[in-house]
């Protein structure tokens, strides 16, 4: 399992609050810094690594287990 540094919660949130929160945590991490984000919101299958190609942030890994979704992403080197 890949260790993160910080984790963010956004189950109960519907599109598109999981997706700016998320890049909002992106934003203020150090560059190289992995975040946890866990969602219930089906959407966030299609948007978050859509956000992460589009802000050049990395998607280390994704899964849904039970109705959640997790995803593991990086901050953006630079």
């Amino acid at each position: 399992m890949i260790e993160f540094d910080e984790e963010l919660d956004l189950c109960g949130l519907s599109c598109p609050l999981p997706t700016l929160r998320a890049g909002k945590a992106l934003a203020r991490m150090e560059p190289g810094r992995v975040l946890r984000v866990i969602a219930t919101d089906p959407s966030t299958a299609k948007d978050i690594p859509a956000f992460v190609r589009n802000s050049g942030n990395e998607l280390l890994e994704f899964r849904e287990d039970g109705g959640k979704y997790y995803y593991l992403l990086r901050k953006a080197e630079g």
